[in-house]
This record gives structure tokens, sequence and C-alpha cells, in this order.
């Protein structure tokens, strides 16, 4: 199994700036690309203000900090990122369409020996992977929201996935300070099967009139414990990525996981959390897309 020493990150919107947080203080060269000159300067200032304040509160030191910035490569082009890593990582907007088109295009124009895994919350590694000649190097990296303070990384395991891949996908995630679980894929994997289910009831609950959103928060972060409630993980998340997910859960684990039609209509009328100001609660600030 050869070491991964250059990872790329396709995409540098909130997971793909967090990723690359990771992956460079975790001590590799780190390249992040997207499109949008814009939004690669606003990942680089993001990433920059988010390991000061690491060292402000005495979680990494000044020269960590430092020296994972200075790993930190830019790239506004698939091409010009993907080329020497060791290791790519894909986190576009959860879309199989998007992914595979991504994988169509990493598998031709990287090396024979790299590396391809997908952030994804939910879809199928295996569908992905069959559109490369490496399926056996293709794996799974759920990363969660926001990535440089979430400890859990789910590995997951495809249909082909060899064993040096995945072992290289677990030693990627422990250097950048995951908790690594490996999963063998399943829609959803894990926590976005059980997750989608507790925020799918409570838009049922709230539709119904049951409690309001806030009491509805309020009885899960004080009963069971929950940092958050399902109504500001959702909004944080995005009403619009929960219901593809619900979506493809629905499609693949049948009528349980039916989306409420109310999450359906904030959808629909573009209330879709943080990032547009409006979901379940209302932000007046601005903040980051």
């Amino acid at each position: 199994m050869g070491q991964v020493q250059t990872i790329a990150i396709i995409g540098a919107g909130i997971m793909g700036r967090g990723i690359a947080h990771a992956a460079a203080l975790g001590g590799y060269r780190t390249v992040l690309e997207d499109l949008l000159p814009g939004t690669l300067r606003k990942a680089e200032t993001e990433i920059r203000a988010n390991l000061d304040k690491a060292v402000e509160r005495g979680k990494v030191t000044a020269s960590d900090a430092d020296s994972a910035f200075g790993r930190l490569e830019y790239a506004g082009s698939v091409e010009e990122a993907a080329r020497e890593a060791d290791m790519v990582i894909e986190a576009v907007p959860e879309e199989m369409e998007s992914k595979i088109e991504i994988f169509t295009l990493l598998d031709k124009i990287c090396r024979p020996t790299t590396m391809l895994a997908s952030n994804t919350s939910s879809l199928s590694i295996t569908e992905i992977a069959s559109v490369t000649y490496r399926a056996k190097k293709c794996v799974g990296m759920h990363f969660f929201n926001p990535v440089h303070k979430m400890k859990l990384l789910e590995v997951v395991r495809a249909l082909e996935t060899d064993d040096d891949t995945l072992a290289a996908a677990v030693e990627v995630g422990k250097r950048m300070g995951k908790e690594v679980v490996v999963i063998k894929e399943s829609p959803g994997f894990i926590t976005s099967r059980i997750n989608a289910m507790i925020g799918n009831e409570a838009f049922y609950m709230l539709q119904e009139g049951i409690a309001s959103a806030a009491d509805i928060d309020k009885a899960l972060k004080l009963g069971l414990n929950h940092p958050m409630g399902p109504f500001e993980l959702v909004d944080m998340v995005g009403l619009d990525t929960r219901l593809n997910i619900l979506e493809y859960l629905h499609k693949s684990l049948g009528e349980k996981y039916r989306p409420a039609p109310l999450l359906v209509q904030y959808v629909k009328a573009g209330r879709l959390g943080r990032k547009s100001r409006h979901g379940v609660y209302e932000y007046p600030e601005v903040v980051s897309k």
C-alpha cells in the first residue's frame, strides 16, 4: 500500500474547506479545488480564521497552525488539483449525477494508483465507483459538519473496495484526528439512516401541530441529551440536502423514509436553512453559503 502524501479535495464549499482544514492539520500536502475563485478565497479566509480560533482555545499550537496553513494549496480546475494526488476526496453537493460526473473525470486524469473517495452521507459508493476503471480504489469517507470540530468519520466499504484502499482511508481519517468507524455499504450508512428518520419524524410532528419547533428541539436536547435539536441540525445541514437523503432512502429502503410533506413544502419555498437565512427558523444575519 502506497503512503498517502498529497490529498486533493474537489469542491471548496462548507464540507470541502473543512476536509481541507483537517487534512492540512494532519500533515498532508492539501490541494483544495473549486471552479469559483470567490469560493476559494472564502475558504482560505475561513480556514485561517478557524485555525486561529483553535490556537486561542489551546487546541493546537501556533506553530502547528501555521504549518498546516502552509501545506494548503488552491486550484481552479479538477485537473490541476488531482493530477499529482495520492488520494482525491470529492465534496460536491449530494447528488448522484454530480458525483458520477466528477468520478468519471477523475478516473481519466488521475494516476492509476490514486485512490478516489466520496464524501457522501447516503449515496451508493458502488454505483459511483462503477463509472471508473478503478472500483477497487474507490471508498466512501463521510465527514460531519463542521469537519474541523466533529470527531466522527464513517469509512464506507463498497462492493469492490480492496483492503489497501480501506486501510488507507482509515489511516487518513486517524491522522486528521477523527474517530473512524468502518461500514459495509448500505443506504444512509449508520448516522444518516438514523438521523434522517429522527428529523423526518420531527417534521411530521410539527406538521401535525403536536408542538412548536423550539419545543421539539428542546425536548430532544434535554430529554435525550442530543447536542442539537432536529430542526437546529437540519437548518445547519440544509433542508434540501436532508430532502435528497430522504428521497434516496425512501427509494432504497421503503415507506418508512417517505419525506414529510412539510419538509418538501419548505424546500419548494426556498427555506433551505442557514444558507438561505430561512429554514425552520429565521437567520437575519448574513451567513456563508
